[in-house]
């Protein structure tokens, strides 16, 4: 069924009064695409979805995990890989204990990335790992960490351009074994990632549009991709202020490829590509 903007308000208005949930400052066309999608696979009219949703909690719930998207993969977009391979982690490798937040983690590929990423340049150790996201089902499915294998084989080739081939130097091939990280089980069309990648990852459930900082730590670097794309913009500033109050000097924030910070926020942050490093040159009036 098509949602009109009047439709969406009629939604946004039943959630907001019913939960703690707010999707005012949600991108409408995202949005309505989504509760479009929502209606038609529950087969039902506005009126008695919103009824049930006001009726059943667990309906509810359910229902703001739909309606959010997660979409992920390991070592998606190599590019910015090769950016925080070469040029952000190695920046970070002298402190003594490097913070490192997934906001939005979704069902746990980049978080797996990252930890792979930091075990191959030597940084497992001294780094933390923290994990967030609105949706507790894809934290559940993160933890487990155990992916279908036929499904995501585009894996292994991301894989491969960030962790044995070289950008700077094509020629350059590094042996690096798929199981030193994650178990193929093609019989079972599953990848499973190894234990001591599942047990580093610190997980919460949190809400970018509400919730302060998760953790109470000072993080190095955040990543967020692919999730502001859905907010508007007052909404992005929030967000982005959120950030950068609980970066440390030179912490970078990561966006995903089709994303970008505009407004007087992005005075605080230097930007190269999708990478925004908090500014030494920025003095808070």
């Amino acid at each position: 069924m098509t949602v009109t903007e009047q439709d969406l308000q009629v939604f946004i208005n039943a959630v907001k009064n019913i939960s703690a949930y707010d999707f005012t400052e949600y991108s409408e066309k995202s949005l309505m695409r989504r509760l479009e999608k929502v209606l038609s696979d529950n087969q039902m009219e506005l009126h008695e979805f919103i009824k049930k949703l006001t009726q059943d909690s667990i309906f509810l719930e359910k229902t703001v995990k739909d309606i959010t998207v997660n979409t992920t993969e390991l070592f998606r977009d190599p590019v910015a890989w090769h950016m925080l391979k070469y040029q952000v982690i190695p920046a970070l490798s002298s402190r003594d204990v490097i913070n490192i937040w997934h906001a939005g983690c979704s069902t746990g590929q980049e978080v797996y990335s990252m930890l792979i990423l930091l075990c191959e340049m030597n940084l497992f150790d001294k780094s933390n790992i923290y994990a967030t996201d609105i949706n507790t089902d894809v934290i559940e499915a993160s933890k487990k960490g155990i992916y279908k294998y036929r499904f995501n084989l585009g894996y292994l080739d991301n894989f491969d351009k960030v962790l044995k081939e070289n950008p700077n130097n094509p020629g350059e091939i590094k042996d690096v074994s798929y199981s030193k990280y994650f178990e193929i089980n093609k019989v079972k069309d599953i990848i499973t990632m190894n234990k001591f990648l599942i047990n580093k990852p610190i997980y919460k459930k949190h809400d970018l549009v509400r919730d302060p900082n998760p953790f109470e730590v000072v993080y190095d670097l955040i990543l967020c991709r692919n999730v502001i794309i859905y907010f508007n913009y007052n909404l992005q500033n929030k967000v982005f202020g959120l950030f950068y109050n609980n970066l440390s000097m030179d912490g970078s924030l990561l966006l995903g490829m089709h994303e970008s910070m505009l407004g007087p926020i992005s005075s605080r942050f230097e930007k190269k590509a999708q990478l925004y490093t908090k500014s030494k040159k920025f003095n808070p009036v």
